[in-house]
């Protein structure tokens, strides 16, 4: 059974001196395939270095909502536009997106994301989208993208919408990822949402060092925790495990084109 982790943040301090031994327990738990998302265009070298270390590890490039006020116009957006170009394994641009709960520069947000939407569409990549307590705007948005500039492809990564809220970007054609929050307990309305995604359109992920699954909550999070997360979803949705890890296996090839 593989199992594919489409987003992690493995070159975060918290895995230094251990990176080898999480890498073992990833690829035991069957994960033949990781993302590595970004956030600032910083970044950059290490996570390619990471990915030539890791054969099975690809990334994306680009610059997380909070880190927009570190935005250099031009500059950062040619930065992202000339990796993403230049080294094969970059899969999409992120993470990207809005998030309105810790920031509240809403209009400088919304014009990186235009940017980086802009971006993954002149290369024909996909988004990975940061969304919290912004899904109306950020709805909006990807309308009028869509509408002015033609289609992307992308997925609202470790998502914890509403059911109605997942009805809009499924309705926009994005993918639906879910990420150890999906396995605490109060978690209603993300396993009500979990319950919707088409199986064409759910992705898993951990999104580690962050937000570990039950029952390792509250404790540093791992690639090879994303079996918790198909279990859970498994259980959920009252299909085999199984069956969770073959489609969203073929869903992560086919948006990443792995």
């Amino acid at each position: 059974m593989q199992l594919i982790d489409t987003h992690v943040h493995v070159n975060f301090d918290r895995f230094k001196g251990d990176l080898e031994e999480v890498s073992h327990r990833w690829r035991e738990k069957g994960v033949s395939k990781l993302v590595h998302s970004c956030v600032h265009p910083d970044e950059f070298e290490t996570i390619k270095e990471l990915s030539l270390q890791f054969p099975e590890m690809y990334c994306a490039v680009g610059l997380h909502p909070l880190d927009t006020r570190r935005w250099e116009g031009e500059t950062t957006a040619q930065k992202i536009l000339a990796f993403a170009q230049s080294f094969p394994k970059v899969v999409a641009i992120g993470e990207m997106g809005l998030d309105f709960y810790k920031d509240e520069e809403n209009e400088l947000q919304k014009e990186v994301c235009w940017r980086q939407l802009e971006i993954a569409h002149q290369l024909d990549k996909p988004v990975i989208i940061h969304c919290r307590d912004a899904a109306m705007a950020m709805r909006q948005i990807l309308t009028e993208f869509f509408e002015a500039k033609g289609r992307v492809n992308g997925v609202m990564h470790c998502w914890t919408g509403t059911p109605e809220e997942t009805q809009w970007f499924l309705d926009l054609g994005m993918y639906v990822s879910f990420s150890g929050v999906v396995t605490f307990k109060k978690a209603h309305t993300v396993h009500e949402s979990a319950k919707m995604v088409p199986s064409d359109r759910l992705l898993i992920e951990t999104d580690c060092p962050f937000l570990a699954p039950t029952p390792y909550r509250g404790k540093r999070n791992e690639p090879s925790y994303v079996l918790y997360v198909a279990e859970k979803l498994a259980e959920i949705r009252k299909e085999p495990l199984e069956a969770i890890a073959s489609y969203t296996t073929a869903n992560a090839h086919k948006l990443f084109k792995l």
